[in-house]
């Protein structure tokens, strides 16, 4: 069994990037079972329980996830989003962990942005605008801090107060200039790469927002909003990890289409044709990039056997009997 403070431990983000990359190849590949995930939902609370699971061939992990999300959860009170996962040994379908997922999905989130932002944002960008102040918010700043030398971050969110707050931690912590915008539309001015973590119901990237060539990471998710405009989608080069996934699930891609404003198919690549080199990436420096991330299952498998391999080395977490 493995707390969230032991995956925090072992996992290095480095290697985790570098885990997804191939994962998202063999996914891109068809090398993955991967079902589109089931919800469960509580309509009296506002919340649902998501149900994810994978296992790509010959990989010794097959994993399973189950993620709630209750967004109207008090300030204060349990996480919005909570999770837990099981890693099996896929020779013999004998549970072999049991670990905290909402740090896997934070690192694992972060790491899949960071690769997007290796493959798609232009060599030169340095500014760097987070939107979104809770657990995804700084596990991006932290994620992208390590891709390269920022000149400026930019932090910004609903609450200035939080927004401040975490600048602060983010300053002595990265040793980066980073500093809390006045607003997001203020943090997107002249940015080169945003990350937007947000729980938005409306979206906070705008089109008109945008400078020429910026690259987007777009994470948030709710089932009644979009964190993106359909401008947005329309006008970028828009990578996703799984298109099936997208095109099912995703509002911001979706919900563009149903308004008549982006293409019927508005999926340029999955972010593993981009590592296997099978489809393009940016094409110039004035293209909009957009990278519309869900999270899927294969990510949280590559994530959770590093974490056991890990740990397993290094003798962390508490073996039981089930």
């Amino acid at each position: 069994m493995l707390t969230a403070a032991d995956v925090e431990r072992v996992v290095d983000p480095d290697e985790l990037v570098e885990a997804l990359a191939g994962v998202f190849a063999r996914l891109s590949a068809g090398e993955a079972s991967m079902p589109q995930r089931i919800a469960v939902e509580v309509p009296e609370r506002g919340g649902v329980v998501l149900l994810m699971g994978a296992h790509l061939q010959g990989r010794p992990s097959l994993t399973a996830k189950l993620v709630s999300l209750f967004p109207h959860n008090p300030k204060g009170g349990p996480p919005t989003h909570q999770a837990a996962i099981v890693v099996f040994d896929p020779a013999t379908g004998t549970p072999t962990a049991l670990m905290d997922g909402t740090s896997v999905t934070e690192l694992r989130t972060a790491a899949g942005s960071r690769l997007a932002t290796r493959l798609l944002a232009r060599p030169e960008a340095n500014v760097l605008a987070i939107l979104g102040t809770g657990v995804q918010g700084r596990a991006h700043a932290r994620a992208l801090g390590r891709e390269r030398q920022w000149a400026e971050v930019r932090i910004a969110g609903r609450d200035a107060a939080a927004a401040a707050r975490l600048a602060d931690r983010l300053r002595e912590e990265l040793a980066l200039p980073v500093a809390a915008a006045e607003s997001m539309t203020a943090a997107l001015a002249g940015a080169d790469v945003v990350c937007a973590t947000t729980a938005a119901t409306e979206p906070v990237v705008r089109r008109a927002s945008l400078a020429p060539g910026i690259h987007v990471n777009s994470v948030g998710y709710t089932t009644g909003g979009r964190e993106v405009d359909a401008e947005t989608v329309r006008d970028a080069l828009v990578v996703v990890e799984s298109r099936a996934a997208a095109m099912a699930e995703s509002n911001d891609i979706r919900w563009a289409i149903r308004d008549g404003v982006a293409a019927e198919d508005p999926v340029h690549a999955e972010l593993g044709e981009i590592v296997a080199g099978t489809r393009s990436g940016r094409t110039g420096p004035e293209q909009i990039t957009l990278y519309k991330s869900l999270g899927v299952a294969a990510e949280d498998d590559a994530a959770a056997a590093l974490a056991l391999a890990s740990a397993e080395r290094e003798g962390v977490g508490a073996v039981v009997e089930l």
